[in-house]
C-alpha cells in the first residue's frame, strides 16, 4: 500500500503578512493626525497617500499568498476609516474648516460638523461596500471609495500648501471640497473600480508612453498631478453613470 503524500501546512504566521501592511497603513493615517496638530500639512497630505498605497498593497499580497480571512476584511475596513476617514477630515479642519469661525460662531460650527460628515459618510460607504460584497458588480464601486475621496481632500490640501495659499483664503472652497466628497461616498454613482481582470495580457502600446508621462509629471509636480487625476477620476463618476443609464433605456427599444 503506497502512502499519499504529505502536503505541508502552511505556517499561520504568514497571515501576519497583509496585517503588517494594513497597520503601516493605518499608522501613516494616525501620523496624518499627529502632523495637522502640528501644522505640518504637506506632510500630513503626504502620509495619508502613503496609506492609500499600502491600502492597495495589503489585499493584493493576501490574495498573492492565499491568506485572506474575514479578520483581516473587517480590520481592513477599520484602519481605512482612520485612514481615509479620520484623517482627511482632522487635517482639512486643522487647515481650513476651522478659520470659518473668523466669520461667526455659527460658522465655527459648520467647519466641525462639515469634517465630521466627511469622517460618517466615510463610515457609511465602508460599511455598504462590506455588505455588497459579492453582490454588486466588482467593476463598479457604487459611491466613490473612500481612498479616492481622501486622494481628493488631500491632494487640495498638498497643492495649496505647496503654493503657500493659507486654508485660511480658501476655507469656503474647503468647505465645499469636503461636502462633495462627503457626498459623494454616499451617492449611487457608478465608479470604475479597476478591479476586473484584463481579457488579455497584452495591452496597447499608447499605454507604455502615457505612464511614463505620468510619473514623470508625478516627479516634476506631485500635487497638482495628483490633484488634476483625483479631479478627473471624481468627474467620471456622474459621465459614468449617465452613459450607463442611457444604455439601459436603448437596450429595450433595441
Amino acid at each position: 500500500m503506497s502512502e499519499s503524500p504529505v502536503v505541508p501546512a502552511r505556517h499561520p504566521g504568514i497571515y501576519l503578512l497583509p496585517n503588517l501592511f494594513t497597520t503601516a497603513g493605518m499608522m501613516a493615517g494616525f501620523f496624518a493626525i499627529i502632523s495637522a496638530f502640528n501644522g505640518k500639512f504637506t506632510e500630513a497630505a503626504i502620509a495619508v497617500f502613503v496609506a492609500g498605497l499600502l491600502d492597495g498593497v495589503d489585499g493584493r499580497v493576501a490574495r498573492m499568498t492565499n491568506t485572506q480571512s474575514d479578520f483581516g476584511v473587517q480590520y481592513d475596513s477599520l484602519a481605512d476609516l482612520v485612514s481615509f476617514g479620520v484623517a482627511p477630515g482632522v487635517v482639512m479642519y486643522a487647515w481650513a474648516l476651522i478659520e470659518l469661525k473668523a466669520y461667526g460662531a455659527i460658522m465655527g460650527k459648520v467647519g466641525w460638523a462639515a469634517a465630521f460628515v466627511y469622517t460618517a459618510c466615510a463610515a457609511m460607504r465602508l460599511a455598504r461596500f462590506n455588505t455588497q460584497v459579492g453582490v454588486v458588480d466588482k467593476r463598479y464601486f457604487q459611491g466613490l471609495a473612500s481612498p479616492a475621496s481622501a486622494a481628493l481632500m488631500m491632494s487640495f490640501v498638498w497643492t495649496m500648501n505647496d503654493h503657500a495659499i493659507p486654508g485660511s483664503s480658501v476655507s469656503f472652497i474647503a468647505l465645499g471640497v469636503t461636502l462633495t466628497a462627503a457626498i459623494l461616498m454616499v451617492s449611487r454613482l457608478r465608479y470604475w473600480s479597476f478591479k476586473a481582470k484584463p481579457e488579455s495580457e497584452r495591452v496597447p502600446f499608447i499605454w507604455i508612453p502615457l505612464a511614463l508621462g505620468i510619473i514623470v509629471l508625478l516627479v516634476v509636480d506631485p500635487p497638482r498631478v495628483l490633484l488634476g487625476i483625483a479631479i478627473a477620476y471624481v468627474a467620471h463618476g456622474p459621465l459614468l453613470t449617465l452613459w450607463g443609464m442611457r444604455k439601459r433605456r436603448e437596450r429595450p427599444a433595441a
